[in-house]
């Protein structure tokens, strides 16, 4: 770890994940490099090594940032709101989701090559978000569905999170996908984050909630 401030070093390392963040938009995993990413920054490409051994140790960084995040808007929806309907539910968690399209796409990634080229104290800082996001979505459920029990919180949680992984490549169809779907017959309708979301997750409740 670098000399200096802990002000400066989370400010340089915040600055390399908004590089990684900044490439991902326009640039796959494979094309991203140290390389690429130290270009997008003010330091060196070598200074980068001083906070992240790998690109995939920075994209477990992006990712932990990602669910924090949700996890703060989630929050300040509970604090915020008292009570809701099924309905309200699964509407506010679509929203929540629509508003990370970033998340989502990470999330369509290969976590395991990721996670086996990271540090273990790098990958335990995003499971440590990871775990954040599961208590959070159990405490929002919670709230609004006080009758839930143990068995359906757990239920809810582990059909939802599986789910998540795959919102991103239905919501999402690029140019040559859409072609080639065509191409083969497909009737492939297009949906959106939110609608993908809230159907699942009214689905859920109404399964759960008999």
């Amino acid at each position: 770890m670098p000399k200096g401030s802990p002000e400066l070093t989370n400010a340089r390392r915040e600055e390399i994940i908004n590089a990684c963040e900044k490439l991902y938009k326009t640039m796959n995993f494979k094309e991203i490099t140290i390389k690429e990413i130290g270009g997008a920054t003010s330091f060196t490409r070598t200074s980068i090594y001083n906070y992240f051994q790998t690109k995939e140790e920075i994209f477990l960084a992006l990712i932990e940032r990602e669910y924090n995040l949700w996890c703060d808007d989630l929050e300040k929806t509970m604090r915020e709101t008292e009570s809701m309907t099924k309905d309200e539910i699964a509407d506010a968690l679509a929203r929540s989701l629509e508003r990370r399209p970033q998340l989502l796409k990470l999330l369509s990634m290969n976590h395991y090559d990721m996670e086996e080229n990271s540090s273990l104290d790098r990958l335990t800082d995003m499971k440590v978000a990871y775990n954040r996001s599961i208590c959070t979505v159990r405490a929002f459920v919670k709230k609004y569905v006080p009758t839930f029990t143990d068995e359906q919180l757990h239920e809810f949680i582990y059909l939802f999170f599986p789910f998540m992984f795959g919102i991103y490549p239905y919501a999402v169809v690029t140019d040559k996908q859409q072609q080639a779907m065509t191409d083969a017959g497909m009737n492939y309708p297009k949906m959106t984050v939110y609608d993908i979301t809230y159907a699942c997750v009214k689905r859920l409740l109404d399964s759960i909630i008999t």
